[in-house]
């Protein structure tokens, strides 16, 4: 009975080792994490999207327990944005897989400047060494999206009414938008033409008073006048703005449009109220060129009748 008893204490002494070591054991099998490469290595930074609607986000799947996984990933997206990552993947023991997740389709201009959404990303264990695992295991990570500062203008500058003539003015209406997602103003205005005896007014300072919030217009007046000595020509009006917010942040966004305007010389007095006088003129001047009858002319047409009148009468009388 000794006997016995001594040849199970060895037995006894290996399960009592054992027993703590199950949950640690079991605890290796499940050693994975889900990951996310954030901005300088910080959760707190978000990851700013591009103006044209993308941003990218790198994540990875460290396994360091003693079987490979297989995992399924899922992904949630504000913003009304699009996704495109690995829908699964299978990871070796003792091995760390990275992935990118591409996000686009986002529209900028639609959102508020830095306006900040989170975004997640879910993986899911779905096998073990190729045995599909019941427990699936999940892990679910987040991180921020946040939306760029876009300062953005669009000019307009209207077309005259109709030709201008030489010494005369027109007006054209010029009008600025802002079609960023941030309030702007209007921090510089420049007016050129291809026509040098053609001058601009200031009309266009008013442009510069006041923020013009997103989506919001400012209007200005230009008046452009041509000397009295304009030539005929068709002449190019620029007017260039710039914003005054992307200036005062180091960027720098310009826009430009043009109009056309045509000269025409202007009327003479000859030629708008003198034409009935100059047909007068001529009638006179043709009556003037007739011969005047003189003396002689006289007593020949007299005499021409003369004879004429006795010629009639001796017919008669024979």
């Amino acid at each position: 009975m000794v006997r016995r008893i001594d040849s199970l204490l060895p037995i006894v002494f290996v399960i009592f080792l054992l027993v703590p070591l199950a949950p640690a054991m079991g605890q290796e099998i499940d050693a994975w994490e889900l990951g996310i490469m954030y901005p300088n290595e910080d959760a707190d930074n978000p990851f700013e999207i591009s103006k044209d609607g993308k941003a990218k986000v790198e994540f990875f799947v460290e396994n360091s327990g003693f079987v490979e996984i297989s995992v399924e990933f899922a992904y949630d997206v504000p913003f009304g944005g699009e996704h495109d990552g690995p829908e699964g993947d299978t990871i070796p023991a003792g091995t760390n897989e990275t992935y990118d997740l591409e996000i686009s389709g986002i529209d900028v201009f639609n959102f508020e400047a830095r306006k900040i959404e989170a975004f997640s990303i879910t993986a899911t264990v779905t096998e073990r060494q190729g045995v599909p695992d019941p427990l699936n295991s999940q892990q679910n990570r987040e991180g921020d999206l946040i939306i760029p500062t876009i300062y953005d203008l669009r000019i307009e500058v209207g077309d005259p009414i109709g030709p201008m003539n030489a010494g005369s003015d027109t007006i054209l209406r010029v009008i600025v938008t802002n079609t960023g997602n941030v309030q702007d103003k209007v921090g510089d205005v420049q007016v050129t033409d291809d026509c040098p005896l053609m001058t601009t007014d200031n009309g266009l300072d008013s442009l510069m008073v006041g923020n013009i919030a997103p989506g919001k217009k400012a209007e200005g007046d230009l008046r452009v006048s041509a000397s009295e000595s304009h030539p005929r020509r068709h002449c190019d009006i620029t007017v260039t703005v710039s914003s005054n917010g992307a200036m005062n942040t180091g960027g720098s966004v310009v826009v430009s449009d043009e109009s056309r305007v045509s000269v025409e010389p202007p009327l003479r007095e000859s030629e708008s109220g003198g034409s009935d006088e100059e047909n007068e003129g001529t009638v006179e001047s043709v009556k003037s060129n007739l011969p005047a009858p003189g003396p002689i002319s006289a007593v020949a047409s007299i005499l021409c009748g003369f004879a004429i009148g006795r010629r009639g009468s001796s017919k008669n009388t024979s």
